[in-house]
């Protein structure tokens, strides 16, 4: 690998930012070790003697699928891997490696003027013809919170998975996915041009494939690895065709150069428009906005850790960052900032809607990461790109606790059932209730990051969602996205449906989280009497990283405390780290002057959020009785509204008629039989092959081994060709 400095003299330069480059390259570094150990494991050449006893059989196990009825998590197995105690050490400390070398440089940028980002080439990538591409790696505010969120997060999830995961006997394979996963994000999130961004974009896109499909023995879980590889695809369409615009416009693709050229143009230019509506598309796929969220949910399918690195600390937030590292693009095209912020607004709504009667207790969480991924495009979508990604930060803690708690739930839930050989779905919220008694530390933190979603106030989550709504306001006034129109609507009748749609979110947030904790942990237990006494809190190396996130879901919020509360510590310290990064783009939106609303409307809005959240928590503690609800086994049939939102408005449904069918449809009708095997098997293939054997059998004919016959008929030939020159 070839490193050269930056040009110029960068006040980073001899600081441990110089090692930027081996922060992903410890995670590859876990996947190419945990990779070997799977490869080993499977090589199984048989012993010298072939009739030796035991011939076949895997004494560790390894092989085996997965086994469990319901097609859910089941990380209990007979017999562990033979290389599990490597695994558990290597998979975990390449990203605490990783981790502890971010921390080193974020405190190194600490008092350093970052207006200038620290650009750190790798080789170059692509010097063909008006294309020189490095592949490079930038250091900025920006790229540095995601590196933190990524590596920390992920640190904890990767200690959670060694309690989790360890029985499975596909656990070095599940680590080396897992590694490559933080790997692929890095670079995402690291890279100082679009390219070098995108490879890490689709790299965590086949990564989510092998990672959801990881038991794919079960063919649901291996069609929803597929679903997800397959809608990221369509939208890396746009992400593409995105790249094609700026190259051919702006005759670079590296951030600063693409920002240097649409500096140039102006506010509304159609160019920057297209440019930044294709880039949404592709974010609509990475990020699960409609209408290519339907991957998401069934991502579920992969384990639970799994699901907490895609929903909270990676994949996901994919796409808002990459419309904040865009910020200079879409600043400058108002329609497109516009329609983000709808489309979130929508988002955020809808996927709540489906939260409200999900029985499966990551479903719901599921359906949550789509709503308030939502609220994070509302917030980039109007321009306040620090509230977006002070929202993805909090989410990563109170999100990947909250999936982290429902897997220790679905552990002990596995574990009872596995105790007394029954086969009842562990996932189920009707099978649960009462488990406070059992798992109380859990109970706690979940309740936590509970209140967090919910916007309850000194709660991290109240902060953000807060932020992000206060912003809105805020715009629908002497703004840029206030001047302009979508679809012939004035952007501020636009920007009020937002954030009437954002309360309406939060309302039914509130409502849904606060119905999960009931059902799982208040009332009742219905797991069944002999699995009772089978219910226990998780290993503490589980339950640990939990704790951690608790914390940060209890104080995250001051990163970025509001003036108003400033006598709770430092007042905006995450929107003055980002300054640098997004700090013109905000101004640009704001017609040069910072946004902000008067101290009596912001009480207004808060008190609004404050009240909206526990009138949710009120609303379900008086719908929802866990003491009246019954075993799954034994549950009446939804109808009505509450079957339509059981069954998640049948939008896969309608997807599957009037998208998956056709197109199968066409493809087995014209594509197979018509083309492959009529024209090309049947025409081309069998066609030529009937030509040669109908010369051939003309030939034979003229074969038949008689002396005389051949005599005959080199005499009329003869004679033809003495006739032929007598005629001449």
């Amino acid at each position: 690998m070839l490193i050269t400095a930056p040009t110029g003299a960068h006040p980073l330069a001899d600081t441990a930012a110089r090692f930027v480059w081996l922060v992903p390259l410890l995670p590859l570094a876990g996947f190419v070790i945990n990779g070997l150990l799977s490869l080993l494991a499977a090589a199984n050449p048989g012993p010298a003697d072939p009739s030796a006893a035991g011939h076949g059989h895997h004494a560790d196990g390894h092989g085996h699928g997965h086994d469990d009825a319901h097609g859910h998590d089941d990380p209990h197995h007979a017999a562990r891997h033979r290389f599990a105690a490597v695994t558990s050490l290597v998979g975990p400390a390449v990203l605490l490696a990783s981790f502890g070398l971010a921390l080193a440089i974020f405190l190194a940028m600490r008092g350093v003027d970052m207006h200038a980002p620290y650009v750190q080439t790798l080789f170059s990538w692509m010097p063909t013809g008006d294309l020189h591409l490095d592949a490079a790696f930038q250091l900025d505010p920006l790229s540095m919170v995601m590196v933190l969120i990524i590596t920390g997060v992920g640190s904890l999830i990767h200690i959670f998975s060694v309690g989790y995961m360890v029985d499975d006997p596909g656990y070095p394979r599940y680590f080396a996915y897992l590694n490559l996963f933080v790997f692929f994000m890095l670079v995402l999130v690291l890279g100082a041009s679009y390219p070098v961004l995108f490879v890490g974009w689709e790299g965590v896109g086949l990564c989510s494939y092998l990672l959801i499909g990881f038991w794919f023995s079960d063919e649901a879980n291996a069609n929803a690895g597929k679903k997800a590889f397959i809608v990221n695809r369509i939208g890396d369409f746009g992400f593409l065709i995105a790249m094609f615009l700026m190259f051919s416009h702006f005759g670079a693709l590296d951030f600063a150069g693409v920002a240097a050229g649409a500096e140039g143009l102006g506010l509304g230019n159609v160019i920057v428009t297209a440019i930044c509506l294709f880039l949404f598309v592709g974010c609509t796929g990475k990020s699960a906005q409609i209408p290519l969220y339907t991957w998401l949910p069934d991502a579920m399918a992969g384990p639970t850790p799994v699901s907490a690195l895609i929903h909270a600390a990676t994949m996901v937030t994919a796409g808002v960052y990459l419309i904040a590292r865009s910020a200079t693009l879409f600043s400058l095209a108002p329609m497109a900032q516009l329609l983000v912020a709808l489309v979130g607004g929508l988002t955020a709504l809808f996927a709540a809607t489906i939260g409200l009667k999900q029985w499966d207790i990551k479903k719901v969480l599921a359906y949550s990461t789509v709503s308030q991924l939502g609220y994070m495009f509302v917030g980039v979508g109007v321009g306040a790109y620090t509230a977006g990604v002070f929202h993805l930060m909090t989410h990563a803690f109170f999100k990947a606790l909250l999936f982290l708690g429902s897997g220790s739930v679905i552990y002990a839930m596995h574990k009872a059932y596995h105790a007394t050989h029954n086969h009842e779905d562990a996932q189920d919220m009707r099978n649960m209730g009462g488990l406070r008694a059992h798992m109380p530390v859990t109970f706690a933190l979940m309740w936590i990051a509970t209140l967090a979603i919910a916007g309850i106030p000194v709660f991290s989550g109240f902060f953000s969602k807060d932020e992000i709504l206060a912003s809105v306001f805020a715009r629908a006034q002497h703004s840029t996205l206030a001047d302009a129109t979508l679809f012939g609507i004035p952007g501020t009748a636009v920007l009020f449906t937002v954030y009437v749609l954002g309360l309406c979110a939060a309302l039914l947030t509130a409502i849904y989280m606060t119905r999960m904790m009931l059902y799982t942990f208040h009332g009742p237990n219905r797991t069944g009497e002999a699995e009772r006494p089978h219910l226990a809190e998780a290993p503490w190396v589980m339950t640990g990283p939990l704790v951690v996130l608790g914390v940060l879901s209890l104080a995250g919020g001051w990163f970025n405390l509001p003036a108003l509360v400033g006598f709770l510590g430092p007042v905006g310290t995450l929107e003055h780290w980002l300054e640098p990064v997004v700090g013109a783009a905000q101004l640009t939106v704001t017609h040069g002057e910072a946004a902000h609303l008067s101290h009596s409307t912001e009480y207004a809005l808060i008190g609004a959020a404050i009240a909206i959240a526990i009138t949710g928590i009120l609303v379900a503690r008086a719908r929802c009785r866990p003491e009246a609800l019954v075993a799954a086994k034994d549950a009446p049939v939804e109808k009505g509204i509450e079957r339509v939102l059981l069954h998640k408005w049948f939008v896969d449904e309608g997807y599957q008629k009037a998208v998956v069918t056709p197109t199968v449809g066409v493809s087995r009708v014209v594509l197979w039989k018509g083309l492959d095997i009529g024209i090309i098997d049947g025409l081309f293939v069998n066609g030529s092959a009937l030509l040669m054997r109908t010369l051939g059998w003309f030939g034979s004919q003229l074969q038949s081994g008689q002396v005389g016959t051949y005599a005959w008929v080199l005499v009329i030939g003869a004679v033809c060709l003495l006739s032929a020159f007598r005629i001449h």
